[in-house]
C-alpha cells in the first residue's frame, strides 16, 4: 500500500501548482478601468450561469444516490458518486473562475508584447489543468485506500459521478455559448457589419461567457471525467485479472509521472521571439517525451513487464498523433482550411458543402491510429489489461492538453476585452495572434479529448464484459443486433437535441439583438450601451432549460435496454454506441473547426477580407459549425462515458431483474 503515498503526494503537489498559479496569475494588473469593467460582467455572467447550473445538477444527483443506496453497497456507492461529482464540479468551478480573472491580465500583458501575454495566458489555463488531475488522483487514492481491492468495483461511483457533472457541462455550456454566439454573427456581422466583440452588440457579452462556460468549464469537466474513468477502467480490469499486485498500482503511478511532466512541461511553454504555436508544441511534446522516459523508469522499478511498457507508450503517442491530425484539419493555414475558405468565393453553400467534406475525411486517420493503439496495446501485453493502461498513458497528459485548451478561452476573452476597451493598435495586434491560436488550440484539444473518450469507453467496455460476465459477445444472438442497432443510433438522437436547442436558442438571441438595435436609440452610434445582461440571461434560462431532454436519454437508454433486453443487448449497445459516437464526434468537431478558421483566414485579409462576399458566405458556414465544434461534437464525449459507467454500475440489477 505503499505506493498511494506517491500518489496522494502527486496529486496535492497538483493541486499546490494549481493554487500557485492562480496566486500568480491573480497578482497581476488589470488595466484601465474600463477593462475591469468589462471583465466584471463576463464574471459575473459566467458565475451565474454555472450557479443556476448547479441547482438542476443536484436534483439529479439526489435522485440518482437514492436509486444508488438499495442496490449492493449502495451507501459506499453513494460516497464514491459524491466524491467524483463535487470533485469534477471543483475542478470546472475553480478553473472557470480563475480564466475570467486571466482574460483582463492577458488583455493588460499584452502592452509587453506577446511572450509576456501568451506566458499570462498559459499560467491562467494551468489552473484548471493541475486542478483536475490533482482531484482526480486525491480522490482515486483516497477511495483506494478505503474500499480496499476487494470491492474496487465501487470506484465506478467515482466515474459516474464525474460522468454526470461532464454531460451537464458540456451539454448546458456547448448551448450556451453557441446560442450566444451564433446570435451575435447572425445579426452583428451579417446584418450590421460589426467587427468581432464590437462593444455595440448587445450579445457580445455572452459571447465571451459562452467561451468560459462552455471551452473551460465544460472542457475541464469532460478531461476530468476521461482522466477519472480511465483510471477507474484500469483499476476494474485489474480486479478482474488479479486480487492484488502491482496490477493495481501501475495505472496509478503512470497518472502520478504524468503530473510530473506535466510541471516539467511548463517551463518549455514560452513564446521566445514571439513565436506561441511552437511554445504549445514544445509544451504537448515535452510532455510526452519525460512521460515516456520517466514511464520506462518506473516499469523498471515496479519490475512490471516491458511489454506493459510498450503499451502505455501507445498510449502517448496516440495523444501526439491525435493532436498533430486536428491541427492538420483545422489549423491556420492548412490546406483542408484554405480549401474550404477558396470555396467560399462561390458563396455560402460551397463554404458548407466543402467544410462538411473535410469533415468526414478528417475522420479516418484519427479512427486508424486509435485502432492502431488498441491492436498494439493488447498484443504486446495478450490482455485487455493492455488496453487500460494504455488509455492512462494518453490521458496521464490531461494537465497540459487542459492547460493548452483553456488558454484558449482567456485569450478569447482577452481580445474581446481589448476591442470593447479600445485598446492600442499594436496591443490588439498581439490578442488578435493569441486569439488566432487559441482557436487553433481549443481544436486541437477537442480532438484529443474525442480520442480519450474512445480509448476509455474500450476499456470501460471490457470493465463492463467482466461485471456482467460475457467473455464473448455473440454478434449473430438477434438481442446484442438489436442492441448494436441501438447504440449505433443513440449519439444522432442525442446530438440532434443539442443542435435543435442551439437554432432555439440563437433564434432568441437573434431577436433580442435586432430588437435591442431597434429600441436603444443611438446604440449603433456608440451613444447608448446595449442591455448586456438581458442576452446573458437569454442564453442562460434557454441552455438549462433545454439540457435536460439529451441528460435524460442519455441516462435512460442504457437502463431501459438493459432492463427489457437484458445483459447481452446493453453490451451490443455499448458495441454499436462507441464508434458511432466516436466517428460522428469527430466529423462534428473537425468540420466545425475547419469552417471556423477558414472564415478567420477570409479575415486575415484573403479573397477580399472582411465585407467581402467571400467573407458573409464563410460567416454562414461558421454559424453552422458553431453547434457542430462546440456543442455536439464535444457533448458525445460525455454521453459515452455516462452510458457507459451507468451501464456497469447497474450491471448487477440488469442481471437479477432483466425481462430477456
Amino acid at each position: 500500500m505503499s505506493f498511494y503515498i506517491y500518489t496522494l503526494a502527486a496529486g496535492i503537489i497538483a493541486l499546490l501548482f494549481s493554487a500557485w498559479a492562480a496566486f500568480s496569475t491573480l497578482k497581476k494588473p488589470e488595466g484601465t478601468e474600463k477593462m475591469k469593467e468589462i471583465s466584471m460582467a463576463i464574471r459575473a455572467g459566467s458565475k451565474a450561469y454555472l450557479n443556476r447550473q448547479l441547482k438542476t445538477i443536484v436534483v439529479f444527483g439526489i435522485i440518482l444516490a437514492i436509486i444508488f443506496f438499495f442496490i449492493k453497497n449502495g451507501p459506499q456507492l453513494d460516497v464514491a458518486f459524491a466524491t467524483g461529482a463535487v470533485a469534477s464540479y471543483l475542478t470546472a468551478y475553480i478553473g472557470m473562475n480563475v480564466a475570467v480573472r486571466a482574460n483582463v491580465r492577458t488583455a493588460k500583458s499584452a502592452e509587453k508584447g506577446t511572450e509576456e501575454a501568451f506566458r499570462t495566458a498559459v499560467i491562467g489555463g494551468s489552473v484548471t489543468g493541475f486542478a483536475a488531475v490533482g482531484f482526480g488522483l486525491i480522490g482515486i487514492s483516497l477511495l483506494f485506500i478505503y474500499l480496499t481491492v476487494s470491492n474496487v468495483a465501487i470506484l465506478i461511483g467515482f466515474g459516474f459521478g464525474a460522468s454526470l457533472i461532464s454531460l451537464f457541462a458540456r451539454v448546458g455550456g456547448g448551448i450556451y455559448t453557441k446560442a450566444a454566439d451564433v446570435g451575435a454573427d447572425l445579426v452583428g456581422k451579417t446584418e450590421l457589419g460589426l467587427p468581432e466583440d464590437d462593444p455595440r452588440n448587445p450579445a457580445v457579452i455572452a459571447d465571451n461567457v459562452g467561451d468560459n462556460v462552455g471551452d473551460c468549464a465544460g472542457m475541464g469537466a469532460d478531461v476530468f471525467e476521461s482522466y477519472a474513468v480511465t483510471l477507474v477502467a484500469a483499476l476494474l480490469i485489474a480486479a478482474g485479472i488479479a486480487k492484488s499486485g502491482h496490477l493495481f498500482s501501475y495505472p496509478l503511478m503512470i497518472a502520478a509521472v504524468g503530473i510530473v511532466a506535466s510541471l516539467f512541461s511548463m517551463f518549455f511553454m514560452r513564446a521566445r521571439r514571439g513565436n506561441a504555436i511552437r511554445a504549445l508544441y514544445a509544451g504537448i511534446l515535452s510532455a510526452v517525451v519525460i512521460s515516456a522516459i520517466l514511464d520506462l523508469v518506473l516499469t523498471y522499478v515496479m519490475k512490471m513487464p516491458l511489454t506493459d511498457y510498450v503499451a502505455v507508450l501507445s498510449g502517448l503517442v496516440l495523444a501526439i498523433l491525435i493532436f498533430w491530425i486536428t491541427d492538420y484539419y483545422t489549423g491556420n493555414e492548412s490546406k483542408p482550411v484554405v480549401k474550404i475558405a477558396t470555396a467560399a468565393k462561390g458563396g455560402a453553400g460551397t463554404n458548407v458543402i466543402m467544410g462538411l467534406a473535410v469533415g468526414l475525411r478528417s475522420t479516418w486517420m484519427p479512427v486508424i491510429i486509435v485502432v492502431a493503439a488498441i491492436l498494439v496495446s493488447y498484443g504486446v501485453t495478450q490482455s485487455v489489461y493492455g488496453i487500460g493502461i494504455a488509455a492512462v498513458g494518453m490521458l496521464s497528459l490531461a494537465a497540459t492538453i487542459l492547460t493548452i485548451d483553456s488558454f484558449g478561452p482567456i485569450t478569447d476573452n482577452a481580445g474581446g476585452i481589448a476591442e470593447m476597451s479600445g485598446l492600442p493598435s499594436n496591443v490588439r495586434k498581439v490578442t488578435d495572434k493569441l486569439d488566432a491560436l487559441g482557436n487553433t488550440t481549443k481544436a486541437t484539444t477537442k480532438g484529443y479529448a474525442i480520442g480519450g473518450a474512445a480509448l476509455s469507453a474500450t476499456a470501460l467496455f471490457v470493465a463492463f464484459a467482466q461485471a456482467v460476465g460475457l467473455p464473448v459477445l455473440n454478434v449473430l444472438n438477434p438481442l446484442v443486433t438489436a442492441g448494436i442497432f441501438i447504440g449505433a443510433l443513440l449519439p444522432f438522437i442525442f446530438s440532434s437535441f443539442l443542435m435543435e436547442a442551439v437554432g432555439h436558442a440563437a433564434t432568441k438571441m437573434v431577436e433580442e439583438v435586432r430588437h435591442q438595435v431597434k429600441t436603444i436609440k443611438g446604440l449603433m452610434q456608440g451613444k447608448a450601451k446595449p442591455d448586456y445582461a438581458r442576452a446573458v440571461d437569454i442564453a442562460t434560462v434557454n441552455a438549462l432549460k433545454s439540457l435536460v431532454v439529451p441528460e435524460v436519454v442519455a441516462i435512460l437508454t442504457p437502463i431501459a435496454v438493459g432492463l427489457i433486453l437484458g445483459k447481452a443487448a446493453l453490451g451490443g449497445l455499448l458495441v454499436g454506441m462507441i464508434p458511432s459516437s466516436f466517428v460522428l464526434a469527430l466529423f462534428m468537431a473537425n468540420a466545425g473547426g475547419a469552417m471556423d478558421n477558414a472564415k478567420k483566414y477570409i479575415e486575415s485579409g484573403n479573397f477580399g477580407g472582411k465585407g467581402s462576399d467571400a467573407h458573409k458566405a464563410a460567416i454562414v458556414g461558421d454559424t453552422l459549425g458553431d453547434p457542430l465544434k462546440d456543442t455536439a461534437g464535444p457533448s458525445l464525449n460525455s454521453m459515452i462515458k455516462v452510458v457507459s459507467t451507468i451501464s456497469i454500475l447497474l450491471a448487477p440489477i440488469f442481471i437479477t431483474y432483466a425481462l430477456l
